[in-house]
């Protein structure tokens, strides 16, 4: 794939981007040698290759599925300046 002029300065204009004459001249030749950087990892052979979310292998931390004290409505609002009902009261922001 191939960008030209028009194309970046058609982009700059979607994207609301003031873009002079020279300014895009620049960017058609920095975005065709990312696009061509592109092609060239699509080039490669990733067959049996796992995908990894990480460099470095790791295990995901996780807590243990045990039951813990429910029903801490209350102690939950106790700080709140203003609650009715275990629900915190807010002002109304919007009319």
């Amino acid at each position: 794939m191939s960008v030209d002029t028009d194309t970046v300065k058609r982009v700059a204009h979607l994207a609301r981007i003031a873009v002079t004459p020279e300014e895009a001249e620049r960017m058609t030749g920095e975005l065709n040698a990312i696009l061509g950087f592109v092609e060239q990892l699509n080039e490669v052979d990733v067959t049996g290759v796992e995908p990894m979310t990480s460099v470095i292998p790791m295990e995901m931390k996780k807590r243990q599925d045990v039951v813990t004290e429910g029903n801490k409505a209350a102690d939950i609002v106790a700080n709140a300046p203003a609650t009715e009902e275990n629900f915190f009261l807010v002002p109304k922001v919007v009319e």
